[in-house]
């Protein structure tokens, strides 16, 4: 009896082209991903920083592009009563039918459901209308023959330093090595502890594509030996003009984790299958959530869709309550957390008390400023969400009333539901107040001077990227589990090329120096690094740190020789790993970290 009904079931032509119209368009949205990503090996071959930069920022708005092409032509092709239920279901039946052989479902799923929720009312966003869990199996998906995911080399048949070398040599760069034998004679010695006895298994396993970012090519993947596993990022850099150079190997967990940190701009790399991929580099990074490894790869919108699916099932499993996160309340933003859960949920405010003159509309257009542009590790990226239905039982009464006060457009109370009409989600960090309070109360003077000495760091790599941070308060930067800190408050952020960077002038008589306000005219964009100090170093013990790492930042110099800098079109190197390991800087040998067995 079931064969007859599923023919019955799937019998609308209007529902199957619907299923076929949105996967023509994911197909199309794809198609020009990959072509971007394709398209920065060329770059990065010419020393096409700018180029690489503004392709990059493209990309980005690719999805949302294509998505809404989709629902124009849906809009354009059918009437609002072609548009039914009925037709929906079965338009969604068809879709899981086009995509038995796809090589990349979970994204067409994740595209279809970005359509749906253009088209339809929020009601329907947790029903059988969109894929609310994955249908499509991502598993033993298979590549182009030409084309493998991943490649494998042994060493013991061939040799160390030859395979390192045809490593190497097959992604074939458009640009010559200055020294390769050098180069590869280098990454040996880094890695030869790994195989001091090596097991008839020996190998390394490397992702066929490079990863692109800013001024780098990146050669990822893990030596294998024995029952232990390496993971390594190779940074290939431009030596000199035209001509390349191994820069690092990084063989630590850790550095190898920030490569591919939240808090960084998205690669450029070009996979055939995104889930094999994703699969590969959560053997090389298994404290990583899913979600993160589909954003750094440029894949957002599928980590939004990741991630909120494991908030879903955190929800299901834990009993907490959302609460008000600690830390010094913010004039824009609510900020709250579920104890359990390792984010920060921020909800921008309907008002906010003198001085700070903004609109809710213009912090949206900070935070998306934010998304578009490099963030050098520097800045915490964000998942930005609408309409997001909570259980209302898993909020504390507080919460709830701070929330109708400060931003009462953006919650309603529907049956057992909070409904928060708009969100941004980011990783918990230690706010750096915290931090320093707590490393100065327990007598913690390396901690102390750690968290100075990153904080100027990140002002430093922040300008680097045009970046001003606006308000420099310690409370809106925090620190990582990895000790960095990182900057998350976005309202009051400029591009450094439009700020005014000035000295301030001297007094004209006694009057203007016990003046309250300034004897000199001030504009909208004049920063003076002078009266920093003022709001920043009161603490004696934090002003002696600062000074003695991060004294020029409190000159109006400074400033103004790296605005020059971004202005004569340089971009600055900023790497994502430690200087001291780079051959350039440390020719010492590093040592293998001590791992656990797999």
């Amino acid at each position: 009896m079931i064969q007859p009904a599923f023919p019955k079931l799937l019998s609308s032509q209007i529902a199957f082209d619907i299923a076929r119209t949105i996967l023509e368009g994911f197909d199309k949205h794809y198609r020009l991903f990959r072509q971007a990503s394709q398209d920065a090996r060329g770059h990065f071959e010419r020393g096409e920083w700018a180029v690489a930069q503004a392709a990059a920022r493209e990309r980005i708005g690719f999805y949302d592009r294509r998505v809404e092409e989709c629902v124009h032509l849906l809009e354009d092709d059918y009437a609002p009563e072609d548009l039914t239920d009925e037709a929906w279901r079965e338009s969604k039946l068809h879709y899981i039918g086009l995509l038995t052989r796809h090589k990349r479902p979970e994204l067409a799923e994740t595209f279809f459901n970005s359509v749906c929720c253009k088209m339809l009312h929020r009601r329907y966003f947790n029903n059988e209308f969109i894929f609310v869990r994955p249908v499509v199996s991502t598993e033993y998906i298979e590549t182009d023959e030409m084309a493998p995911t991943y490649r494998v080399y042994y060493p013991q048949a061939d040799g160390m330093r030859p395979t390192l070398t045809r490593i190497v040599t097959d992604f074939q760069f458009g640009a010559p090595f200055a020294d390769l034998a050098r180069d590869v004679a280098r990454v040996e010695e880094r890695l030869a502890p790994f195989f001091d006895e090596m097991a008839p298994n020996a190998q390394f396993q490397v992702l066929s594509s490079p990863f692109f970012r800013n001024k780098g090519a990146y050669i990822v993947g893990k030596a294998v030996n024995g029952d232990r596993e390496l993971p390594f990022v190779v940074p290939v850099l431009h030596d000199s003009p035209g001509r390349l150079a191994v820069d690092a190997v990084l063989i630590d967990r850790q550095q190898v984790e920030s490569v591919f940190s939240y808090t960084r701009a998205y690669f450029m790399v070009d996979m055939e299958v995104p889930s094999a991929c994703v699969q590969f580099l959560r053997t090389l990074l298994p404290h990583k959530p899913r979600s993160e490894i589909y954003t750094v790869l440029g894949l957002q919108k599928q980590g939004k869709t990741a991630f909120y699916r494991d908030f879903l099932q955190h929800l299901k499993h834990s009993s907490d309550r959302f609460e008000t996160a600690p830390g010094i309340r913010g004039l824009v933003m609510l900020v709250f957390t579920l104890p359990s859960f390792p984010y920060v949920f921020k909800v921008i405010k309907d008002f906010y008390p003198p001085p700070k003159d903004t609109t809710p509309a213009q912090v949206k257009e900070k935070y998306l400023l934010v998304k578009y542009h490099d963030r050098v590790g520097r800045m915490a990226d964000t998942l930005e969400y609408s309409y997001v239905a909570f259980p209302r039982t898993r909020f504390a009464e507080a919460l709830v009333a701070e929330l109708k006060q400060h931003a009462p457009s953006q919650v309603e109370e529907e049956g057992d539901q909070l409904i928060i009409r708009h969100l941004y989600i980011e990783r918990r960090m230690t706010p750096l107040n915290i931090w320093l309070s707590q490393a100065e109360g327990c007598g913690n003077e390396a901690d102390l001077e750690h968290g100075i000495v990153e904080y100027g760091n990140a002002i430093r790599d922040l300008v680097a990227a045009n970046i001003f941070p606006g308000d420099m308060l310690y409370k809106n930067f925090g620190v990582t589990r990895h000790r960095r800190v990182v900057f998350y408050d976005y309202d009051e952020i400029e591009y450094v090329t439009d700020c005014n960077f000035r000295a301030i002038p001297a007094a004209r008589n006694e009057e203007d120096e016990m003046a309250s306000e300034p004897w000199y005219p001030v504009a909208r964009h004049d920063v003076f690094p002078e009266q920093f100090g003022q709001f920043l170093l009161g603490n004696p013990n934090i002003r002696r740190c600062f000074l003695r790492h991060h004294a020029e930042l409190l000159t109006p110099g400074w400033w103004q020789q790296r605005k020059e800098r971004i202005l004569d079109g340089i971009v600055e190197d900023v790497f994502p790993y430690p200087q001291s390991i780079r051959f350039r800087h440390s020719p010492a040998p590093a040592t293998v970290p001590s791992l656990p067995e797999t």
